[in-house]
C-alpha cells in the first residue's frame, strides 16, 4: 500500500456496549475503501468516530484513530476544530442531516468556507458555485439563493457533496451517501463523485450494504459482520476469491442479468451484541462451521499480499485440517 494518511489500530466504540470492536485498517492517500455490511454491522457507527469525537457518537473506548500520524481519539478540540471540514468531511446518508432547512444554501456554503480560509463571502460563494457546476447542477445561482425544501432528493445530495468537498479535503467520508435515491440518480451521483475524487485526489471511505456498489467505487474493500471486520483486502481479491462465508454469501446474493439463479439470504439471526460467544460471530449462521467455530474466536490472517480474513476455515480443504 501507499503510504497511510489515516490508520485505525485496535479501535473498539461503544455506548452501553461495544458496538465496533478491534477494527484495524489503513486508507492511503487518493484512494478509495468501502466499508460493507448489512445494517447493523457498526459499520456507520465506526464511520463517523473517524471524524473525532462528538455529541451524540459512540465513544471510542480502546485504540487509536490516526490521521496523518495524530490521534484524533485525544486531540485538542481546537486542533480537531481545524481539521473537520478543512482535512476531514463527512457526508451523511440524508441531506438533511447537514442542510439547515431554514438558511438559504448560499448562506450555508460561504460560513463553511468562509471559517477555514481567508476568502472573501463573494470568493466564498464563486468558489460554492464553481463545485457545484463540476457536480453538474444548472442553475446554481437559483441553488445557491435557495432552500434545501426546494430542491429533489438527488440535487439535495449533490449540494451536501459538494459542500463536504468545497475546501478541497484530504478524506472524505461517506456513510451510505446514494441508499436515499433511485437507481439513476444513484449512478449519477457516484460518476460525479469519483470523478471529483479523480480530479482533487481526495481520498474516500464509504460505508455501504451494496457489495456492487464497493467493487465499483473501492480499490480496497472491508467486510463487516457484528462489529468486527471479518474479511479486508484488495478489490480484485475480496470480489474474485472471497474467502469468508459471510462474503461470500454477500457476493452470492447478488443478482445478475446473465444468469437465472434463485437469490438466497442469509439463514439464522445476527448475535446480541451484548452478549458476544466465545467463538466467532458467525458460526450460528455459518453452514460451514465445525466444533472449534464455536469455542475460539477466529483472528484475521493473511491469504495474499493484501488479503485478510478472520475464519479458522480459511484455506482447509477439508476441515479435519483444522486444530484446536
Amino acid at each position: 500500500m501507499k503510504e497511510a494518511l489515516l490508520r485505525v489500530e485496535n479501535v473498539s466504540i461503544g455506548y452501553t456496549h461495544d458496538i465496533v470492536r478491534q477494527v484495524s485498517f489503513e486508507v492511503a492517500e487518493k484512494s478509495v475503501l468501502a466499508i460493507v455490511g448489512e445494517s447493523g454491522s457498526g459499520k456507520s457507527t465506526l464511520l463517523k468516530s473517524l471524524i473525532g469525537p462528538y455529541p451524540g457518537a459512540g465513544s471510542v473506548r480502546r485504540g487509536k484513530i490516526l490521521y496523518r500520524g495524530e490521534d484524533l481519539v485525544t486531540m485538542r478540540r481546537a486542533a480537531l476544530s481545524a481539521i473537520r471540514g478543512r482535512e476531514i468531511s463527512l457526508v451523511f446518508q440524508s441531506p438533511g442531516a447537514t442542510l439547515n432547512p431554514v438558511r438559504k444554501i448560499g448562506s450555508q456554503f460561504v460560513e463553511t468556507i468562509c471559517y477555514h480560509t481567508n476568502l472573501t463571502r463573494r470568493e466564498a460563494r464563486e468558489k460554492a458555485a464553481a463545485i457545484l457546476q463540476k457536480l453538474n447542477m444548472r442553475e446554481t445561482e437559483r441553488v445557491l439563493d435557495g432552500y434545501a425544501f426546494e430542491l429533489s432528493g438527488g440535487m439535495k445530495q449533490r449540494v451536501s457533496i459538494a459542500m463536504a468537498l468545497a475546501l478541497e479535503p484530504k478524506l472524505l467520508l461517506a456513510d451510505e451517501p446514494t441508499s436515499a435515491l433511485d437507481a439513476t440518480v444513484q449512478k449519477a451521483v457516484v460518476e460525479e463523485l469519483l470523478a471529483l475524487h479523480r480530479e482533487m485526489g481526495t481520498a474516500i471511505v464509504i460505508v455501504t450494504h451494496n457489495m456492487m456498489l464497493s467493487a465499483y467505487m473501492a480499490d480496497r474493500i472491508a467486510v463487516m459482520y457484528a462489529g468486527e471486520i471479518v474479511e479486508i483486502g484488495a478489490k480484485a481479491e475480496v470480489m474474485d476469491a472471497p474467502q469468508h462465508p459471510y462474503t461470500q454469501a454477500l457476493i452470492a446474493s447478488i443478482p445478475r442479468l446473465d444468469e437465472e439463479k434463485e437469490l438466497k439470504g442469509i439463514d439464522g439471526r445476527r448475535i446480541d451484541l451484548a452478549v458476544l460467544p466465545p467463538g466467532c460471530i458467525f458460526a450460528n449462521r455459518c453452514d460451514r462451521a465445525v466444533a472449534i467455530c464455536s469455542m475460539r474466536a477466529p483472528r484475521l490472517q493473511a491469504v495474499g499480499a493484501d488479503h485478510h480474513v478472520a475464519c479458522h476455515l480459511c484455506g482447509k480443504e477439508d476441515v479435519r485440517d483444522v486444530r484446536q
